[in-house]
């Protein structure tokens, strides 16, 4: 039914990394979430009231929950669509992660809640009225809640939309949950043992676990993390095809919310070559990769000396010297400045997150082995740390 609403309500569906494109989806996946989830809530408290069961009518709070939720889904679809301006001169694409993060929030304030009752419950066991009705209602708010899951997971991954992959946690908790429900009025229907409170109970703690989990998804886009391997690999490749690039290094992608980043990359490039013929060639990258990748990409040259031998032989020396210190190590921008009285070999040392031995301690062990080669060598070295 979604895909169907998709493809009559959004035009050129397909494109998925066009803003208006990701705001139709969004818009009609939140449309029927609120849709879907008002209709559940009301058959819930019909037959909750009608059984007196605590968990069932809880169940029903938790879906108007969900439309409110939906609602929210909409309007971070909404104005992460809206143009630059101004004063958010990259756009408004981040909102998005904030809505699925409002959601997430809601997800655990509801387990929270959810939990407190349940415990009420256990303290204070009641009898639930069971009949054909609550069996129905229980077991169809199952099946919708699985589809919702569904359609929410497969949309959000095709449009790569952390607020709908937060929704489809969400509606998978809602199924785990509304089959606890039903179990409890099963057990009580064939034994007579009240576990109303006690499915309840185990019901909030995986809602807010998923709700923890949901919040990490939202938030590390916020926070800044490490780019799909993939996505990089395509970066190299536009890059490295060029004639005139020799390698790249300290490439940093910007994320301003879903189909909007910003590049930034060193290329390195023949120092004795064409500098009108290499910013064509960089030019020319830079456009290929916002026609492939949708993206602004900005590229610093970086001159490689490739016509003489010393400074070749030495940037191997120093690259031998690095790996054997550790493996994980690199280096890039390489230059060497021989003066009168001794020899300078200036050049970036990347030193990736997480190594046990203090930066600082890196480099005086390989300042001290360049200061071992022979003639009178001194190393200059800058430290970076890698962004992918």
């Amino acid at each position: 039914m979604v895909s169907l609403l998709i493809r009559i309500l959004v035009n050129d569906y397909n494109k998925i990394n066009d803003e208006k494109v990701r705001q139709g989806y969004g818009v009609v996946c939140g449309g029927v979430g609120i849709v879907l989830n008002i209709l559940l809530c009301c058959f819930k408290v019909f037959v909750g009231v009608m059984s007196g069961s605590i968990a069932i009518i809880t169940d029903a709070v938790n879906n108007l929950t969900d439309a409110g939720s939906s609602i929210i889904n909409i309007i971070g679809f909404k104005m992460a669509g809206r143009k630059p301006d101004p004063e958010h001169p990259f756009g408004h694409g981040r909102i998005e992660y904030v809505a699925g993060l409002i959601i997430s929030i809601i997800i655990i304030v509801f387990g929270v809640e959810l939990g407190k009752t349940s415990v009420g419950r256990i303290i204070d066991p009641m009898d639930i009225e069971t009949s054909r009705a609550v069996f129905i209602v229980m077991e169809a708010a199952i099946v919708v809640k699985i589809y919702m899951y569904a359609y929410n997971k497969r949309i959000g991954d095709r449009i790569q939309s952390p607020t709908m992959k937060a929704a489809a946690i969400d509606s998978f908790t809602d199924a785990i949950a509304t089959t606890a429900v039903l179990l409890s009025v099963i057990i009580f229907e064939f034994t007579g043992v009240v576990v109303d409170g006690w499915c309840g109970l185990i019901v909030s703690v995986f809602i807010i676990y998923s709700g923890i989990s949901s919040v990490k998804a939202t938030i590390d886009p916020l926070l800044g993390t490490k780019p799909d391997p993939e996505y990089v690999k395509l970066i190299e490749k536009y890059v490295l095809a060029q004639r005139d690039v020799l390698g790249m290094h300290d490439l940093i992608i910007h994320n301003y919310g879903p189909g909007r980043s910003m590049i930034s990359l060193h290329a390195e490039v023949p120092a004795n070559g064409n500098i009108v013929e290499i910013h064509d060639s960089i030019d020319n990258i830079e456009r290929k990769l916002k026609e492939v990748l949708k993206c602004e990409c900005v590229i610093h040259m970086d001159p490689i000396v490739t016509d003489n031998s010393i400074t070749a032989r030495m940037r191997d020396f120093i690259r031998i010297i690095v790996t054997n210190v550790d493996p994980r190590l690199s280096i890039n921008d390489f230059r060497m400045v021989q003066g009168s009285t001794h020899t300078n070999l200036i050049f970036d040392l990347v030193i990736p997150h997480g190594l046990p031995v203090p930066d600082d301690d890196i480099v005086a062990v390989i300042k001290q082995k360049v200061r071992e080669l022979p003639g009178d060598h001194y190393a200059l070295i800058n430290i970076e740390k890698p962004y992918t």
